[in-house]
């Protein structure tokens, strides 16, 4: 069949997904079918609970050694690098630390004028008085 024929019958002409996403279980949902697979006795019934829910059985026993651990009792983990709490005791010498820079900085330039100022009297001829500081 075309996909002219398709699309006068009302069908779509591509059934293919553009992209694949990931499914995303809830914590609730894992719980249920973790639940629901350790209530299985009978042979045969764990499979057909992965069939029927579309599951593989890595899944289930992933969920399972998360449960173990705990991770399924509770809020989810968030996902993400973990929050750093800044010390105000870092900040404050961060910013110290900024400012000897800025002075240091400072006290070259005026070293360096001193110099410069040296050197222009001494071209002259003009000896410098320095005051004792």
């Amino acid at each position: 069949m075309s996909a002219l024929e398709q699309a006068f019958l009302g069908g779509p002409a591509i059934e293919v997904v553009a992209k694949a996403t990931r499914r995303r279980f809830t914590v609730e949902y894992k719980r249920k079918i973790v639940r629901e697979a350790d209530s299985c006795k009978t042979p045969g019934a764990v499979g057909a609970l992965l069939r029927r829910e579309g599951l593989y059985s890595s899944h289930l026993t992933t969920w399972r050694a998360a449960r173990e651990r705990g991770e399924l009792a509770g809020v989810p983990k968030k996902r993400g690098p973990a929050r750093r709490v800044v010390d105000p005791r870092d900040k404050k010498l961060a910013e110290q630390a900024r400012e000897i820079s800025r002075w240091q900085k400072r006290a070259e330039r005026a070293e360096a004028l001193v110099a410069l100022q040296k050197q222009v009297a001494a071209l002259l001829g003009a000896p410098l008085t320095t005051e004792p500081s």
